[in-house]
């Protein structure tokens, strides 16, 4: 009697996506948490990132390997933190020259906004890539290149980035669980340029 081949049992497709969806608010909940550091959301957003790179290959993970990533992430994704919060003083340094009705300052202030949404899609996009032991600089300028390349996927950061935006200012508690939303876009819109 020839013995029946057993089959791995499948989630529904439906489980299954919601099962991401819900991995991503639990995940922005981690997020929030990592970063309350004030210098430690790059590393708190490639600690997600890989995060849900895991999941959704199936291939496990939880706190433990979020907490072990956000520790290998941030020995350089401080310095990330620290020059992230730098643009964002020049940018607003920037507004306050259009305010002040300074020769150039719209123009200023244009460039300064337009410089400052740059950053921040090449951050959310090198995160969405780290891995341990990669150089954040090397990322940054890997996503740099991307962000330009890939101006339909910088779009869908920014929309990720302004839905972010505006549920903080809804409804405030809504952006922590959001923002693993965001890096769960980070990761799509690197998957969708590598498989290009």
């Amino acid at each position: 009697m020839a013995e029946a081949r057993v089959r791995p049992r499948r989630e529904p497709v439906f489980a299954d996506r919601f099962g991401i969806f819900a991995e991503c608010l639990l995940t922005g909940v981690w997020i929030a948490v990592a970063s309350l550091g004030v210098v430690t959301y790059p590393a708190a957003f490639a600690a997600g990132a890989r995060h849900l790179r895991r999941r959704a290959a199936h291939r496990g993970g939880g706190w433990r390997e979020f907490t072990a990533d956000f520790r290998s992430a941030l020995r350089g994704g401080w310095m990330v933190g620290v020059a992230g919060w730098g643009a964002a003083l020049l940018a607003w340094a920037d507004v306050q020259a259009v305010r002040a009705g300074l020769p150039g300052g719209p123009l200023a202030g244009a460039v300064g906004l337009f410089a400052l949404i740059g950053t921040a899609v090449a951050g959310l996009r090198a995160a969405a890539v780290w891995a341990p032991g990669e150089r954040w600089r090397v990322l940054l300028a890997g996503a740099g290149r991307r962000t330009v390349r890939d101006p339909a996927g910088s779009f869908l950061l920014v929309g990720g980035a302004v839905l972010t935006c505006c549920s903080a200012l809804l409804i405030a508690p809504l952006a922590v669980p959001v923002s693993g939303a965001v890096a769960a876009a980070a990761v799509a819109v690197e998957e969708r340029y590598r498989r290009r």
